[in-house]
């Protein structure tokens, strides 16, 4: 992407060239946006506060709209 968005959705998948990343919280980001988890990616009233540690390894599956909604997960459609 030529030109970063303002704001990407916490959830939100984003992969740039061999990297993948998943948005813990909503914030500025410029990498290509491939899907959304419904899995909360970082909670602070848990310890450690983040899902996942250095060196896991994540498979991502593709899931229907409303299994998405079903596992917690918001649309902010208009």
């Amino acid at each position: 992407m030529s030109t970063p968005r303002l704001q990407v959705p916490a959830g939100s998948v984003a992969i740039s060239e061999r990297q993948t990343a998943v948005y813990p919280t909503s914030s500025p980001g410029g990498w290509h946006i491939i899907g959304r988890t419904p899995m909360s990616m970082l909670d602070w009233d848990k310890t450690p506060p983040a899902r996942l540690s250095v060196g896991d390894e994540v498979t991502f599956e593709q899931i229907s709209r409303s299994e998405y909604v079903a596992l917690g997960g918001q649309f902010n459609d208009a």
